[in-house]
C-alpha cells in the first residue's frame, strides 16, 4: 500500500486505505459504491468507455452513488456505436458526461509526422499514441478528484488478475475503486438482461472489449475478452497506460 504522502491530502491515509481494501475485498458492488458515496461523493468520478461492465457500473452508481460524477476520454477515433450509447446514457440517466479530448496540436503533429497508423509499427509507437490520446487526458480528468471508479475486472485479461476493489493509484495520487473486480462476464450480462441496461451495439457483433476503432476487432469464441484489443501484440502488453499496477 502507498503511504499517505503518495495520495491526495484529503484522500485516505495508508491505514484507512488498508482497512477499506480489506473490508471491501469481496464485498458486493453495491456496498463498494455506497462506500464511495459516503467517503467521497462528488469528489469521485467514474471513468467510462461505455463497454458492458461500464454500463452496469453506471446503472448501479445511479442507485448507490448518485453524487459520483461521470467522465469519458474521447480519443477522436471511437466507433460511432460508442457515441450512440453515450447519448443513450445521457438521456436515460439524466447525467452530464464530462468529455476530455487529447491536445489538438499534439494529435496534429503526430499524424503529420508519423501518419495515421503509427501505433501498428511497434509497441512503443502504440503506447505513444495511447499516451497522447488517453493518458494525458486522463490526468486532466482526474485533477482535483480524490477517487476514480472503473469497471475493471480480474477475469478480463492476464494483465488484470491482481485488480482489487479498493487500491491506491500512486501515479495519480488518489484512490482507485473497482466495484466489479470479482465479477465475471456472465454476471455482467445477467445484470444487463435482468435490468434492461442499454449497451454498445458492437457487443452483439463479437466485440467484448471496445476501444478505438482501428485498435479493436471482433474475437473468436475461444479467445479471451481483450484479445481483440491491439491483437497484433502479445497479451502481456495489452494495456494502454491508464491502468498501471505496481
Amino acid at each position: 500500500m502507498a503511504s499517505s504522502s503518495s495520495l491526495s491530502s484529503s484522500a485516505l491515509s495508508s491505514d484507512e486505505l488498508q482497512a477499506a481494501a480489506e473490508e471491501l475485498l469481496d464485498a458486493p458492488a453495491e456496498q463498494v459504491l455506497a462506500w464511495v458515496e459516503r467517503r467521497f461523493g462528488a469528489r469521485a468520478a467514474i471513468a467510462s468507455s461505455f463497454g458492458a461492465e461500464d454500463m452496469v457500473l453506471i446503472d448501479l452508481a445511479r442507485q448507490h452513488a448518485p453524487s459520483v460524477r461521470l467522465f469519458t476520454l474521447d480519443t477522436g477515433r471511437l466507433p460511432p456505436e460508442t457515441y450512440e450509447v453515450m447519448e443513450v446514457v445521457r438521456r436515460r440517466y439524466g447525467v452530464d458526461i464530462e468529455t476530455f479530448f487529447p491536445d489538438r496540436a499534439r494529435v496534429e503533429a503526430l499524424e503529420s509526422s508519423k501518419g495515421y497508423f503509427s501505433f501498428k509499427q511497434s509497441i512503443e509507437e502504440r503506447k505513444a499514441c495511447c499516451a497522447l490520446r488517453k493518458v494525458e487526458p486522463l490526468g486532466r480528468a482526474l485533477a482535483g478528484r480524490e477517487a476514480w471508479v472503473t469497471g475493471m475486472r480480474r477475469d478480463q485479461s492476464v494483465t488484470r488478475t491482481e485488480v482489487r476493489a479498493v487500491e491506491a493509484d500512486t501515479g495519480h495520487g488518489l484512490i482507485k475503486v473497482n466495484p466489479l473486480a470479482r465479477w465475471g462476464s456472465r454476471e455482467v450480462w445477467a445484470y444487463i438482461q435482468a435490468h434492461g441496461v442499454p449497451y454498445n451495439a458492437l457487443h452483439d457483433r463479437g466485440y467484448p472489449s471496445i476501444g478505438c476503432a482501428p485498435c479493436t476487432r471482433a474475437v473468436k469464441p475461444y479467445e479471451e475478452e481483450r484479445a481483440g484489443r491491439w491483437w497484433w501484440e502479445s497479451p502481456d502488453n495489452k494495456e494502454c497506460g491508464l491502468h498501471v499496477h505496481r
